[in-house]
């Protein structure tokens, strides 16, 4: 009796993070002077690979991320970022989380942060810099999100079907 390594759901949820991942890329691409890089980093950090609590699970993910960038935007506009200063997000970030009960997803909620805090120390950051990562951020979130609400409606439907 041959053993499977591989299931079905890991088929889908590599599939899930392929498709968000080509919808993120091509708003990358058609929209090169924005920085829709993070929203590819974004959308794979939001999908969750097993089905069981994905749809919470994303939507968990999602608010992480909103607060980790909320915080990464609001620390910028105090005072150019520097070591210290991601030090204070990431505490304040991992309380708030902690605080609002986003365990599962203070993971992504750091990476949001940190992606909206770093800076090229060439150029001249402003807020309009962080605030287009925080947006671009939220734009994998919702893709991510998005992915998985139509993955998990699909599997309902296809199971639904196979019932009748």
């Amino acid at each position: 009796m041959a053993k499977t390594f591989y299931q079905q759901r890991d088929f889908i949820y590599i599939l899930q993070c392929i498709i968000g991942l080509c919808i993120c890329y091509a708003l990358y691409y058609y929209f090169p002077g924005q920085q829709f890089f993070w929203s590819m980093v974004s959308v794979v950090l939001v999908i969750a690979p097993n089905n069981k609590d994905s749809n919470q699970l994303a939507f968990d993910r999602m608010k992480a991320n909103i607060l980790g960038s909320s915080v990464g935007l609001l620390l910028f506009l105090i005072h150019r970022p520097n070591l210290f200063l991601i030090c204070i997000g990431i505490a304040l970030t991992l309380l708030i989380g902690i605080a609002l009960k986003l365990n599962s997803a203070l993971r992504s909620s750091l990476s949001a942060l940190v992606i909206v805090m770093i800076h090229e120390e060439d150029k001249n950051s402003t807020w309009h810099i962080a605030f287009e990562r925080m947006s671009c951020v939220m734009v994998g979130c919702v893709v991510g999100l998005l992915v998985t609400i139509g993955f998990n409606a699909f599997g309902k439907w296809l199971s639904i079907k196979k019932i009748a």
